[in-house]
Formats: C-alpha cells, structure tokens, sequence
C-alpha cells in the first residue's frame, strides 16, 4: 500500500513538473532570443567590450539587491500569482526595448526588468521544489533544465537569423509574444502554489547573515555560483568576441545553438545519475572537465576551433545546472527555501558580477585570449571547493 501511495506522488509530480516544463521552454525560448542578441545590443549603445561588461556588472548589482529586499514578499505571496505577473510584466519590457533608441532610457529599463527577473526566478525555482518529493527533486531539475536547455538549443539559432536579416529590434517583439504564451499557458493549466509562510522575515542584514553563517549553505552558494561563472563568458564575451573576429551575428547563433546541445542531451542522465551516485564526484569531474577546455582555448588562435572547445565543455556544465540546484534544497531544512531561496539565487548575480568585472578589467590590460585563462582558473577553484561538499544520495532520503 506504501508503494502505491509513492508511486500516484510520483506521477502525480510528473504531470506537475510536465507542465512546468512546458511553460518554462517556451518562455526559456524568448529569455534565449533575447540574450543571443543582449550583448550585441548593449555594444550598438556604448561600442566597447569593456564598457558592455560594467553595465552589465552594474544591473547584475542591481539584482543582488533585490533578492534579498523582496523576500518578504517571496514569503508572504502566491508564488504562482508572483510568476505569471512577472511574465506579463516582462513582455511589456521587451516591447519597450524594441521602440526605445535612447540610452538612459535603456538603463532604466534594464534595471526594472531586472529586478522583475529576480521575482521570476525566484518564483519558478520554488514551484518547482513544491511540486516535487524529495526522493526525486533531482531527477525532476533534471526534467525542467532538459526543456530549458532544448529553448536555449533552437532559441540562438532563430534569434540570429531573425537578427541578420530583419535586425536586432525584431527580436524583442518575437521575445516578448513567446513571454505571453507562457504567461497563457501558465494559467490554462492552473498550476498553484500558496507555500506561504506566516511569519515573514523582513529584517535584511537578519536574512543575509543567516545565510551566509551557514557553512552547507554557503558552499552550496559558491559551487553552484560556479555555473554561472562559465556563463558570463559564454553568453557576454564570447559573443562580441564573435563579432570583433568579422563574422556575423549568424555565428552568435551558431555557437550559443551548439553550447546548449550537450546540455539537453545529458543534464538529464547526470540528474539521475546523482540521484543514486551522490553529488560530489559529479561537481568534480564537472568543474574539471570545463577548466581543462577552458584552458585550451588560451592557446588556440582560430575562432572556430574555440567554438568547438567551448561546446564540448557544455559537457562539463550539463553534470553541473541541475545537480548544483538539487543540491542545494536538499540540504534545507523544512519552509527554509522560502527565505533562502532568493538569497541562494544570488549566487548568479554575485558571480555574474565578478566575471564581468575581473574579465572587463582585465580586457583594459591583457589581450581577449587571457579570459580563457581567467575563466580556466574560476573553474579550478570551484574543482577543488566541490570536494568539500556533504555526501547526499537522494533515494536514501
């Protein structure tokens, strides 16, 4: 009778997280359209590499911030009204991006969309915990990274050719239609999450330092900031390195296309992977994996042999999206995500900000090639930080 009772959960959360999927690879779709071409954008307002980087150091502060002054709100509030309220909002965002030709005005918007962002994401990562068992949280990341990443597969490719032949701003408007059929697809399916918590922790230094003092907590921030590490380089720099190198914004979405094969092919398998084997020698050999290729790429001088380099370490990155997430609620405690998530979440800001700022630095110095050697070595270290993780095996739970 247990089993059975196990098993209809279980089901029940595959139709749940199914659903979630759904909405989330179409809306991936249009947030995949519109960093294809973010890079090149931001380039046509201020034409620099260096000054691209620190605006986007400056927005990706802005949404550090907002993780941790929104909690209340994360706590108290339907993170299902929370979501689609985000998309609707967003969609709108982006239309305004396709008309707007002014730079302080794309600074403003920036900024709101940002911090928008930082509700949606927040919101989507809490459905999804809530509408999983714990013995098979990881396997159901695994689900919604796979979805995420098939968007993240076709989204380059139809956003640089959209791109190349009808230009930049045609992009936003086709981003923010596929923002709206998420935001209908959302509610058609009536998914609802009202995990609220009572009393509300409004006290943000309180918030911050609880976090942080906790040293599962605080590693779990540091690898799975890792991940977002190797994304600065792979969807800011590289992009405009691209376009520095005389091919056309076509190969943006030949390359970003190529990064995300590895990721739909096998984050799902390394989910499940995890699930029976534990975590730690899946963030090792992951991290590893991405420094070596990394690595290589300092030496290589051909623009398309790096492209190949890059992708194949997408590997290492598909053991490490969703194992790193799953790791991470799986050292919570009880209604603990609804105060940590949002700070956890932080971890793409912090390190966003950090590759943004180091490599934009080092950019005013050094030729582009010594990036590669900047990112190799982030790579290492979160190697060797993996190596301190709990041994956690999800279907002994």
């Amino acid at each position: 009778m247990t089993g059975e009772i196990i098993g209809q959960k279980q089901k029940g959360d595959l139709t749940k997280i199914t659903k979630l999927a759904i909405v989330g690879f179409i809306a991936s779709l249009a947030f995949a359209y519109i960093n294809t071409i973010w890079a090149v954008y931001m380039d046509s307002f201020v034409n620099s590499i260096v000054l691209v980087g620190f605006i986007s150091a400056f927005l990706t502060l802005i949404s550090f911030l907002s993780y941790f002054f929104f909690i209340p709100i994360i706590e108290k509030q339907d993170k299902s009204k929370i979501y689609y309220w985000s998309l609707l909002t967003l969609a709108l965002g982006y239309i305004l991006f396709a008309i707007n030709t002014k730079f302080y005005i794309f600074v403003i918007l920036a900024s709101l969309i940002t911090i928008i962002t930082t509700f949606r994401v927040t919101s989507f990562g809490i459905i999804i915990k809530d509408k999983s068992s714990k013995t098979q949280l990881s396997k159901n990341e695994g689900v919604i990274f796979t979805f995420l990443n098939l968007a993240w597969v076709l989204g380059p490719l139809i956003a640089g050719y959209i791109a190349s032949q009808f230009g930049i701003r045609l992009v936003f408007v086709l981003s923010a239609i596929f923002v709206i059929i998420a935001f209908l697809l959302f509610r058609f399916f009536k998914i609802k999450d009202k995990n609220i918590k009572k009393k509300i922790d409004k006290n943000l230094i309180k918030n911050l330092f609880g976090f942080f003092k906790d040293k599962e907590k605080r590693l779990a921030y540091f690898i799975g900031g890792g991940v977002n590490l190797w994304w600065v380089l792979i969807y800011l720099f590289v992009p405009l390195f691209i376009i520095r190198q005389g091919l056309s914004v076509s190969w943006i979405g030949y390359f970003l296309f190529a990064v995300a094969v590895p990721l739909v092919l096998f984050e799902y398998k390394f989910s499940k992977l995890v699930g029976k084997k534990g975590f730690k020698k899946i963030f090792q050999m992951g991290f590893l994996i991405v420094a070596v290729f990394s690595f290589l790429c300092f030496f290589i001088g051909n623009i398309y042999i790096i492209m190949i380099l890059l992708t194949l370490a997408s590997i290492g990155m598909a053991m490490l999206e969703p194992t790193t997430e799953a790791y991470f609620f799986d050292i919570l405690k009880k209604k603990e995500e609804l105060r940590y998530y949002g700070p956890y979440k932080t971890k793409e800001d912090v390190n966003n900000f950090l590759g943004k700022i180091l490599a934009s630095s080092l950019l005013i110095i050094l030729p582009f090639k010594y990036i590669f050697l900047l990112f190799a070595l982030f790579m290492l270290i979160m190697f060797f930080l993996s190596s301190k993780t709990k041994r956690i095996i999800e279907k002994n739970l």
